[in-house]
Formats: structure tokens, sequence, C-alpha cells
């Protein structure tokens, strides 16, 4: 029976997670169907725009997305102190990007003046809205049920768009994470819709590039999380590796997923994996088969453990693979 998302998200445990949401019967709503001909493609740029907007209202972090034919993949990591810093009429002009809000929070921005009941109601209904503006839930809500409204008004229809829940997994310790960043920005290399991760449209490892690169504006100002280097002392926010280990792991990892370049384990392995201390042939495996081995919690052994007894897990989902894959 799955769990409420509540006792599947722990701040204390972890901020990074990977979700996964799948559209209906995983039919190919964004993008070519070769079956009937019919070609969405246009939707993935849906995604990937709303996808990029909600960054900069949520307090959640776009760590690495990817937006597939027929799902969507995004890390993202929850920001709580950014949301606590937020002043009381910066978090309703946040809410007011995504909802109407109350008769109260239209009147406050208009500078109408509150009676205390009036007032007080409004500091429960920020109190829940700022709240609600660092919850995965809401992200992924407000994410999937406009692009769910849009593609429905398009094809004159009504009905589910995605299937029922998006998949969560928490990303316990720096292996887990560099794993999945390099498992989302590689699908579409893995799924043969791209030759190279630059080349791979709708996807944060092209946008870093492109930023890296510089010349467009609209590209440099994507509110993506940012890589922090490796930990240290005064560690700035951020994800923690250095932004050219990880594109030269990533890149190693694509040779090695196409099938003409199967060939030997190469000496000049990446240093992140040494750092990290994950084996490369294990590496490779889980570039592959990230979603379909873990569960839940992902991460190594005492990492899985200790978040377990922090969630009041009874048993410790995956333990196996985790022990396995990262030592």
């Amino acid at each position: 029976m799955p769990r409420a998302r509540n006792a599947q998200i722990a701040v204390e445990a972890t901020p990074y997670y990977h979700c996964v949401s799948r559209c209906v019967r995983r039919a190919f709503l964004c993008g070519r169907d070769s079956q009937t001909g019919q070609d969405f493609s246009h939707r993935r740029e849906w995604i990937e725009t709303r996808l990029l907007k909600l960054a900069k209202v949520f307090a959640l972090d776009v760590c690495a997305y990817a937006v597939m034919s027929n799902h969507v993949h995004a890390v993202l990591h929850i920001n709580r102190s950014e949301a606590d810093s937020w002043s009381f009429r910066a978090t309703i002009q946040r809410w007011h990007q995504l909802f109407k809000g109350s008769v109260f929070s239209q009147r406050y921005l208009r500078g109408d003046a509150l009676e205390g009941a009036e007032m007080r109601k409004l500091e429960e209904q920020v109190a829940l809205w700022r709240a609600r503006l660092q919850e995965i839930s809401w992200f992924m809500r407000c994410l999937n049920e406009d692009i769910a409204r849009r593609a429905n008004f398009e094809d004159n229809c009504t009905g589910r768009f995605w299937e029922g829940r998006f998949k969560s997994q928490a990303l316990l310790d720096e292996q887990a994470l560099a794993a999945c960043l390099a498992y989302v920005d590689l699908n579409p290399v893995r799924a043969g819709m791209a030759r190279t991760p630059e080349g791979s449209d709708f996807t944060s490892i092209k946008r870093r590039v492109l930023q890296r690169c510089g010349g467009n504006e609209n590209v440099e100002k994507t509110p993506l999380f940012p890589f922090a280097g490796n930990p240290r002392k005064e560690m700035p926010v951020g994800l923690p590796f250095r932004f050219e280990d990880y594109l030269e792991l990533v890149d190693w990892t694509g040779r090695h997923l196409r099938e003409d370049k199967k060939g030997s384990i190469p000496e000049d392995l990446p240093p992140i994996l040494q750092r990290l201390q994950i084996d490369p042939q294990h590496w490779l495996y889980m570039s592959q088969h990230f979603e379909s081995r873990f569960k839940g919690l992902v991460g190594t052994a005492y990492s899985l453990r200790t978040a377990c007894q922090r969630m009041g897990y009874q048993r410790a989902v995956g333990m196996g693979y985790c022990q396995a894959l990262f030592g």
C-alpha cells in the first residue's frame, strides 16, 4: 500500500527529492506517437516553461529536469531558509502568482485597512501559504494541473492526462544525489532521443551548458540550483560538486551508455567518482536503472538506516541495492 506523501518527504532527512510524473497509460502525449503519427512535442516546451516559472515562485530549487515524450523527471531541493526569509507581503504576492488568494489578501495588497479579526485570519492564511510554497506536492500539483488543462483544451476532451500520483525518491546523501542527477540528465541519451547530453532538448544539462557558454539572456536567468563546489567550511548554498567535474562525469557516463561504446572502463575516471567512492561499474548500472532499482529512499546503507529511524519506518526497503551499489 502506497505511503502518504507526508510520510515519504522529511526535510530533516534530506532536502533533495527526485520526482517523476507519467502520462496516462504512458501514452506519447508530450512527443510523437509512432502508432498514430500524432505529434505533441510542443507540450514539452509547455512543461519546461511551467517548471522553471514555478521555481521562481516556490521555495524549491530545480537541480535537474528532463521532459520526455511520456514522462517528466525533476530533482528538487527544498529551501526552507528562503521561505523563512520572505516578508508577509512577499509571501502573499508569490501565492497570488498562482492563485486568487482570499478577500483579505486582496484587500491587504490594495492597502485597505483590516480589522483585528480579519488580520488574524489573514495571518493564518499566509502561514499556510508559506508552508505550501515549500511543499513538493503543491509544486507538482501546480505543474501537472496546468499542463493537463492546456492539453485537454487542445484535444477538446476531459479526463486524466497524468497518472494519479507522481513518484518520489528521497536522495539521502551525495552519492545518491550525484547518481540521480546524472540519471535524469542522461534520460534522452539513454532513450535514443539525443546523441549527446548538451544536445538533449528540454533538459537541465543543455540549459546549464548554454548558461556556461553565455550569449542568451533568457537562458542565463534560468533559476537552476547552482553548483557550489566540493564540500568545505563556509559552504555556499548549492549542489556539493564542481560543475566541471559533473560535466565530465555526465560526458563519460553518456559515452558508455551508447551501444557502440561499451568497451572497458578507462583509467581516467572522473574525480567525482573517486571522491564519492563509487565503483565505476556500479555507477554505470545506476545511470541506467536508478528509478527502477530504488524505492522511496536512496543512499548509502548508513544514510538509509538513519532516515528510516527519523521517519518511523519499521524496515528499510531497498537496503540490498543500496548496500551493493553504494558500498
